[in-house]
């Protein structure tokens, strides 16, 4: 959990979310929050993210009670670039590979089997984990520095509306986030296309901006 000293008020949190561009200071503090089992808010590139330790269970049970999410659905994650899927899953599938090299950072999740140890909560006990490097500065950043991955899902209620900007987080979250990166409004659309990758032949789960013709010509299936 976050200690006292790391969550900041109200006034502080105006202070440290930069509208638009978060500052370099705004995106230490993030890291920091991350670190001390806090809770983030960011843009991606579709949507604003509510982001925690994937490797925290403590900073995971939190996501999905401000959520009110139930805990029978998974939590995808969001990683910096195919380096880091590799360093958590260990080997990856060719199909992976080949998806990962053509469509990240893109709208692209890939679900693959979940590597030993990793935080139950996430999986939802399907013994699978969705992996996704979101096109967005912010995200990446945020992520790259913080060193390993963060949870991916909808900075939002469970059904609620889709958080395009931080005022949205604001309002349904409200203090259950420790700290927003304001990287102002974000373009919304679609959901990621969601590839089953730890079977073969892969299945594709969800349509999305990436076309099923285009993954089955690039895998040849």
């Amino acid at each position: 959990m976050v200690r006292t000293g790391d969550r900041p008020n109200a006034q502080a949190l105006r202070r440290i979310v930069s509208p638009q561009v978060p500052s370099a200071s705004a995106m230490a503090r993030a890291v920091s929050v991350l670190r001390n089992g806090g809770l983030v808010a960011f843009p991606t590139d579709t949507l604003y993210a509510l982001g925690a330790d994937a490797s925290n269970p403590l900073a995971v049970r939190r996501v999905f009670a401000a959520k009110g999410r139930s805990l029978r659905s998974p939590i995808p994650l969001l990683v910096a670039d195919l380096t880091m899927a590799i360093q958590l899953i260990g080997e990856l599938p060719e199909a992976a590979v080949r998806l990962a090299e053509r469509y990240w950072p893109g709208p692209l999740t890939l679900v693959l089997r979940a590597p030993r140890g990793i935080c139950a909560l996430l999986t939802a006990g399907t013994g699978r984990i969705g992996l996704r490097v979101p096109d967005s500065a912010v995200a990446l950043t945020l992520i790259g520095q913080f060193g390993s991955p963060v949870t991916g899902t909808s900075a939002n209620r469970s059904g609620g509306k889709e958080p395009l900007d931080a005022q949205e987080v604001r309002r349904q979250l409200g203090d259950q986030v420790d700290l927003i990166l304001d990287g102002g409004p974000v373009a919304g659309g679609s959901p990621s296309t969601v590839v089953d990758v730890s079977v073969s032949p892969p299945v594709i789960v969800r349509q999305g901006p990436v076309r099923q013709e285009e993954i089955l010509s690039l895998l040849r299936l």
